[in-house]
């Protein structure tokens, strides 16, 4: 979930950020362009890697008795 909040926030963010930081340079002949392909790439890289960080977690956790868990708690 952090991974896909990241994503979710981090790109439009950026986009955000680059779009204004290329108006303020347009007339040093800095252009805005959107890099769909690698932009899509980053998304996909993102969730794999949040699916990836949550095994080993989640994996141990199904292995805990749950009445033990919540009474070391």
């Amino acid at each position: 979930m952090t991974a896909l909040v990241g994503v979710a926030l981090g790109l439009p963010v950026g986009l955000l950020l680059a779009a204004l930081v290329t108006r303020a340079l347009s007339d040093a002949g800095v252009d805005f362009a959107v890099p769909g392909p690698t932009l899509a790439l980053f998304v996909v890289t993102a969730i794999l890697a949040g699916v990836l960080a949550a095994i080993f977690p989640a994996r141990r956790a199904s292995r805990l008795d749950v009445l033990e868990a919540l009474q070391y708690q």
